[in-house]
C-alpha cells in the first residue's frame, strides 16, 4: 500500500508518465508489477555482475544436489517414459522434459541442499529458485525459435528475467511476513515466476496483470513441513512446486486465460481478507534493482540463512573448544528475533531437513569439526553423541539491537555471536560476526568464493578437463552473455555436443547459434552486425535486451 490509499482507490487514478499502465479497476500493486517486468530497464552494473554469479551459483547447488538420491529421485517427467518434442533439459541429467516438470526439477535442485542465496527481510524467501523457472523455459522457447529459424534467447536475455523475478519476489518480502500468520513464503517466488515468465513468452501489461493475479489466487499453503513436528523433505521441494506453477500459470495465460483483476482487494474472497489477516500488502519500495545488489549468498557452507554468521563465529572457536568439549558448561548463542522463531530447535531432529534449519546443530558441529558441509547433516554423523549433548548445553538469546539492524535497510545484517563457558568458570571471548561471506559488503570476498565454490560443484560431476573448460566459458562476462540458452544447459550434461566446449582460449560460438547466423545471413546479408554474430564478443556496447553489459 502506498501513501495509505487502498488499492480500490489507487486503481481509478490514471497514472502518469512514460511506459506506464493507466486502468480502471485493477489492484495498484498488480499494475506496478506489470509495469516493472514490461518497461523497466535494468541499469545498474552491480546487478548485472551479480545476477551472473546468481545463476551460476544457482547451477553449482543444483549440481551438488545430484549426489544426494533423496533428491534425484524426484527428478524426470511425472509419468514414466513421457516424452516431448521441445522441451528443456533438467541441468546435469539426462531428462527431457516440458518446461513445467523442467522448472520443477531444477528448483529442486537449487533448492535441495539449503545453499542457495537467500533474502532476509520481514519475509524470509530465497530468490535464486526462480532460477530454476527462467532458464528451463528460455532453453525450451530457443528451442521453439531455432526450429523456425529465429534467433536464440541468450543468456543476456534470463538475466534480464532473473533480476526482475529477483525484485518481484523480493520487494514482496520487504514488509510482509507471510510467517507471522503460519503461511509460506513460495507464493512470493510463484508471484514473480508467472510474471517474468509470462513477459518471456511475449506477454504485455495486460497478459503479466493476468498471470500475477492468478499466482496470487492460487493463495498461500501452510509452512508446517518447515516446523517442529513437520519438519521434512518438502521444503527441498516445495520451491520446484511454486515454480513448476508459475509456468504453468504463464503458458495457461498466453492461451488467453483471464485473469483477476481485484484479486487481492475484493472484500471476503479475496488475497487480503482470506491470508493478510484483512490488511493489505504492504510495498512501499519502487520496483527497481535492489534485490539483486543485496541478495545474501552462501559461499562457504549449507545451512538456514540465521545461522550462518552463528556458524563462522563457531569455525573461530573451534581450535579452543574441539579438545575440551567435556568441559563445556554452556554455549550461549546471541541472535535475532526471526532466528529464534526459525531456527531455535529443542528435541530430536528426524532428517537432513530438520538438522540444517536448527542453529544448535549446525553450531555445535562447526565447534567440533571446523567445518560444516552438506554431508554433516546425514545420519552417519548426526549419531556423534557429542552433538546432542552440546545440543543441550546452547541457550539461544535474542539481541534487540541484532533484530534492529537486521531490518535496516541501509545495513541488512544478520549478526550472531558464540561464546562457550567452561566448568573451571573460564570462558573464551565473545566471537560476533555482523556481515556474513556472501553479504553485499564482503563481495570482494563473496565472489572470488562463488567461482570457487561453483568450480567445486562442476568437479562433482564431471572429469577435470571438462570442468576446466565449462568454468571458463561461464566466468568470461562477455561468452556468457552471448551463449544460446540451449548450449548453456548444454554445457551440463552428462554428454555434452564436443563443439559446445572448444579448447581453452578458442573462440566460442555455440553450434546452435552459429546455424541461425547462417540461417540469418542467407535470408538477409545486411540483418547481422558488422562481424557476422548476434550479439558477438566484438560488440563491446552492445546493449541488448534492456541491459547494461
Amino acid at each position: 500500500r502506498r501513501g495509505g490509499a487502498s488499492p480500490v482507490t489507487d486503481a481509478y487514478l490514471p497514472r502518469a508518465g512514460r511506459n506506464k499502465m493507466v486502468d480502471y479497476g485493477t489492484d495498484q500493486l498488480l499494475l506496478d508489477i506489470a509495469d516493472y517486468v514490461v518497461g523497466y530497464e535494468i541499469k545498474s552494473r552491480d546487478a548485472v555482475k551479480t545476477a551472473r554469479y546468481a545463476v551460476l551459483d544457482a547451477m553449482a547447488c543444483s549440481m551438488l544436489s545430484l549426489n544426494f538420491p533423496e533428491c534425484a529421485k524426484l527428478l524426470g517427467p511425472v509419468v514414466p517414459g513421457a516424452t516431448v518434442t521441445h522441451g528443456a533439459h533438467v541441468p546435469g541429467t539426462d531428462h527431457d522434459v516440458d518446461p513445467v516438470t523442467a522448472a520443477h526439477n531444477f528448483s529442486t535442485c537449487v533448492r535441495w541442499l539449503d545453499y542457495n542465496d537467500t533474502w532476509l527481510a520481514s519475509e524470509w524467501v530465497h530468490p535464486s529458485d526462480v532460477v530454476g523457472a527462467i532458464v528451463p523455459l528460455a532453453e525450451y522457447l530457443t528451442r521453439v525459435r531455432l526450429a523456425r529459424a529465429l534467433p536464440p534467447l541468450t543468456m543476456k536475455d534470463v538475466i534480464v528475467a532473473v533480476i526482475k523475478a529477483y525484485e518481484v519476489c523480493g520487494v514482496l518480502a520487504l514488509e510482509n511476513s507471510l510467517n507471522q500468520i503460519g503461511v509460506d513464503h513460495s507464493l512470493m517466488t510463484r508471484v514473480a515466476v508467472a510474471s517474468v515468465c509470462t513477459r518471456m513468452l511475449g506477454g504485455g501489461r495486460r497478459e503479466v496483470c493476468d498471470a500475477a493475479s492468478q499466482a496470487f489466487a492460487d493463495g498461500a499453503g501452510l509452512r508446517c513441513f518447515r516446523h517442529y513436528p513437520n519438519n521434512g523433505t518438502r521444503k527441498g521441494w516445495a520451491a520446484g512446486d511454486a515454480c513448476a506453477r508459475g509456468v504453468w500459470i504463464a503458458l495457461t495465460t498466453m492461451r488467453g486465460e483471464m485473469g483477476m483483476r481485484l484479486v487481492l482487494s475484493a472484500p471476503v474472497w479475496g488475497f487480503n481478507d482470506v491470508f493478510h489477516r484483512r490488511q493489505e500488502l504492504s510495498v512501499r519500495r519502487d520496483f527497481g534493482e535492489y534485490v539483486m545488489e543485496n541478495t545474501l549468498f552462501k559461499v562457504a557452507f549449507p545451512c538456514e540463512s540465521h545461522c550462518v554468521t552463528a556458524v563462522e563465529a563457531a569455525f573461530r572457536l573451534h581450535a579452543q573448544v574441539v579438545h575440551r568439549v567435556d568441559e563445556v558448561h554452556n554455549v550461549t548463542v546471541h541472535t535475532t528475533r526471526s532466528a529464534v522463531r526459525c531456527v531455535d530447535k529443542t528435541g530430536p531432529l528426524r532428517c537432513p531437513a530438520d538438522r540444517d534449519h536448527c542453529v544448535q546443530y549446525c553450531v555445535a558441529v562447526a565447534l567440533l569439526y571446523g567445518t560444516l558441509t552438506a554431508e554433516h547433516y546425514e545420519d552417519a554423523v548426526a549419531q556423534d553423541p557429542r552433538i546432542d549433548e552440546l545440543r543441550r548445553r546452547m541457550t539461544v538469546v535474542e539481541n534487540p539491537q541484532y533484530s534492529a539492524d537486521y531490518l535496516d535497510p541501509d545495513r541488512r545484517s544478520v549478526t550472531n555471536a558464540v561464546q562457550v563457558h567452561f566448568n573451571d568458570r573460564t570462558s573464551t571471548s565473545k566471537v560476533e560476526v555482523e556481515y556474513p561471506l556472501g553479504h553485499r559488503r564482503r563481495r570482494q570476498e563473496c565472489f572470488p568464493a562463488l567461482e570457487k565454490k561453483f568450480m567445486s560443484a562442476l568437479a562433482s560431476r564431471m572429469t577435470p578437463n571438462r570442468a576446466g573448460r565449462v568454468f571458463e566459458q561461464c566466468v568470461d562476462p562477455r561468452r556468457f552473455d552471448a551463449t544460446p540458452a540451449t548450449d548453456f544447459v548444454e554445457w551440463f550434461s552428462p554428454a555434452p555436443a564436443p563443439w559446445l566446449l572448444p579448447p581453452s582460449g578458442a573462440r566460442f560460438v555455440g553450434e546452435a547459434h552459429a546455424r541461425v547466423v547462417g540461417e540469418i545471413a542467407a535470408r538477409d546479408p545486411h540483418a547481422l552486425p558488422e562481424g557476422g554474430g548476434l550479439g558477438s564478443d566484438d560488440d563491446e556496447d552492445a546493449n541488448d535486451g534492456g541491459v547494461v553489459d
